[in-house]
């Protein structure tokens, strides 16, 4: 009786096991930023990471298919033709039928994955067509971003009460939790439109920083004395966090990324809000001088002005 019980809770938690495995990747995969205890790849906000998301996931359907027909035969044969049942094995070393399916199965299956892989791949690298362009530099330990063609230029840094509460050595975790994004927050998050062809120019002032937004599905390289080109539409609006991907220096843990995703007529407004504060103030006109008077006009205003002299009296 103990061990029926026993048996029936280890069966219990296969299954909730099982259940929680495939509902986080299910639920994962449709998440932007990546959670703790995330399984699966997350589908992210835009083309790109949607491409790498269906390659991704096209792959893993083929290995799961080819783990179970393989560990599937595997199980049959161990128990099967096991020797206990007294079966004689098999005194034959080559199959040239069996070698040509395992030769010619996973080459048909590589140009299945190949193939829109490819696609998806070169469409990724091409920044064509793109309906604005925002130059970014890596600096130690901050974010400039300069939307190129409109003198609107942002700097991010991490945000103050980050920076505040991961220098006090009496920060309690209960501060950090209240915080809600810590080390995630910027003071200047970059503003971005919805459904829109968006070009990166990503560089460095300094050393190689990496700009990355895990929910963009790409990452490109910062590099000084080089520009590198990616691209972006986002699909969702909302607010994506990132951080720099590579080492940088001491304060590499301390450079997050934040981007704001707005519908297009909530940028504009923006936009136009920034051109219109970043705007040199336009100096007040002059107050206007009278003009000079010529001295001979001078001289007979005076004259004109003047009381006439009293007449002479008549002789008597």
């Amino acid at each position: 009786m103990g061990s029926d019980v026993k048996q029936a809770g280890r069966f219990k938690q296969w299954v909730g096991g099982v259940a929680a495995l495939v509902l986080s990747a299910n639920v994962a995969a449709q998440s932007a930023d990546p959670h703790r205890w995330q399984l699966n790849m997350g589908k992210g906000v835009t083309a790109s990471s949607q491409h790498a998301y269906d390659a991704h996931m096209l792959a893993l359907w083929i290995c799961v298919a080819i783990g179970a027909l393989v560990f599937g035969a595997m199980a049959i044969a161990m128990f099967r033709f096991r020797k206990s049942r007294g079966v004689t094995p098999a005194t034959f070393t080559h199959n040239t039928t069996a070698e040509i399916i395992w030769t010619v199965v996973p080459i048909i299956l590589l140009v299945i994955m190949a193939v829109p892989a490819t696609r998806k791949l070169i469409a990724m690298y091409d920044t064509r067509d793109a309906a604005m362009t925002v130059k970014v530099t890596g600096v130690q330990w901050m974010w400039h971003y300069e939307y190129m063609g409109e003198d609107v230029t942002l700097t991010s840094r991490l945000d103050r009460e980050s920076d505040r509460l991961r220098q006090n050595r009496g920060t309690t975790r209960a501060e950090l939790d209240a915080h809600g994004h810590y080390l995630l927050d910027v003071d200047n998050p970059l503003v971005l439109p919805t459904d829109t062809k968006i070009r990166f120019v990503v560089t460095a002032d300094d050393v190689i920083h990496s700009w990355w937004v895990p929910a963009f599905g790409w990452k490109q390289d910062a590099i000084p004395g080089l520009v590198n080109e990616a691209w972006t539409e986002i699909l969702e609006p909302g607010v994506y966090r990132g951080q720099c991907a590579e080492l940088c220096g001491k304060d590499h843990g301390f450079m997050p990324i934040v981007v704001r995703a707005v519908p297009p007529a909530e940028f504009a407004q923006w936009l136009a809000a920034e051109k219109a504060r970043n705007a040199p103030a336009t100096p007040a006109p002059a107050p206007t001088e009278a003009a000079p008077v010529e001295p001979a006009a001078a001289a007979d205003d005076a004259t004109a002005q003047s009381p006439s002299a009293p007449a002479a009296p008549a002789a008597g």
